[in-house]
């Protein structure tokens, strides 16, 4: 199998599944492959033929967007080192879930969430503490007959109930055999989908140290859109420079000169904030011979200069959108 041929299933697989979906980012390097989104989940998908190629920068930005854009960031892979990855199974790239197509069909088409988490050492499933805890109490079962049973110690049985350990595959069929109950949790793979809610300007990714890039002095573009009251996440990988982001309106954010890359950027910007439901915006660093490209808004720098606030910005978007939109 090839990456073209595994970015093809899963894109059929997320589209079977009622999926919205972007244009594919055509850039080196990128954060991203495919934007999907269906009702209120949204997904950033990286299809990576191998899941370790995820280095930690792009792991990195790949959770920020998701952040600002209220989603979840997974990679989509065939397989890890020298085998492929199982069915059913879900593994860890830098604090980003990574799955192979099977995993991903089971659960957005069939309902089916995977049980089991890859770990070093070997497979693992985390346990439904409470069932687990009831059925023993449920037989008057001491902690450490449990034990002595499945070959753990007393502590281990505890940790378990408490949900603050997982447990091998071996174990969690012995307890589910004793007491006849099913105990592994499901793994929800949009565990990390964010709030769509904006942070309040005080926690601004810009004005903390948990921020992925410095937002450099020399860049006035970015500046001037801080300025206006927008809390700004530059990229490195995206095709957009930044995330912009106020109480009201989330908006890509693309700085540079007018040139035909410009334009198709800017086509691809378009795609991916109709899925993402967002503004797409282009600031361009001097004359742009166009006003706007579908969704996206071409704003010269001049005239973003004589903008005073984030509403302003919002009304001009508008007003240039649906003039376009009237041709």
């Amino acid at each position: 199998m090839t990456k073209e041929v595994l970015i093809h299933q899963i894109i059929d697989v997320l589209a079977r599944a009622g999926f919205a979906l972007s244009d594919r980012c055509n850039i080196r390097p990128r954060s991203f492959d495919v934007a999907a989104r269906k009702d209120e989940t949204l997904l950033l998908c990286k299809v990576l033929f191998n899941i370790d190629g995820l280095n930690e920068e792009t792991a990195r930005e790949m959770k920020y967007l998701a952040e600002y854009l209220g989603g979840s960031a997974i990679v989509v892979g065939a397989k890890t080192r020298d085998q492929m990855l199982e069915d059913s199974v879900v593994y860890m790239r830098y604090d980003i879930l990574a799955l192979n197509v099977q995993t991903l069909y089971d659960y957005f088409i069939e309902n089916v969430p995977p049980l089991v988490s890859a770990a070093p050492g070997g497979l693992y499933v985390s346990i439904e503490g409470d069932i687990l805890k009831k059925a023993r109490m449920g037989q008057s079962m001491s902690l450490g007959t449990l034990a002595s049973m499945v070959g753990v110690s007393r502590r281990t049985i505890s940790k378990y109930e408490e949900e603050g350990m997982d447990a091998s595959i071996d174990v969690v069929l012995q307890l589910e055999d004793i007491f006849g109950v099913e105990l592994a949790k499901p793994i929800n793979i949009l565990k990390s989908c964010g709030s769509r809610k904006p942070r309040k300007k005080a926690e601004s990714r810009t004005e903390t140290q948990e921020k992925p890039y410095t937002l450099l002095p020399e860049d006035l573009i970015l500046n001037t859109i801080s300025m206006l009251g927008y809390d700004v996440l530059p990229t490195t990988q995206a095709p957009f420079k930044a995330i912009s982001r106020d109480k009201s309106s989330v908006i890509l954010t693309g700085v540079s000169e007018f040139n035909t890359t410009v334009v198709k950027r800017a086509h691809l910007m378009s795609s991916i904030s109709c899925v993402t439901e967002t503004q797409s915006v282009f600031i361009i660093n001097g004359h742009s011979k166009i006003k706007s490209v579908e969704n996206t808004v071409m704003i010269e720098k001049k005239e973003l200069d004589k903008i005073s606030d984030s509403q302003e910005l919002l009304n001009f978007i508008e007003e240039r959108r649906e003039t376009h939109d009237e041709k």
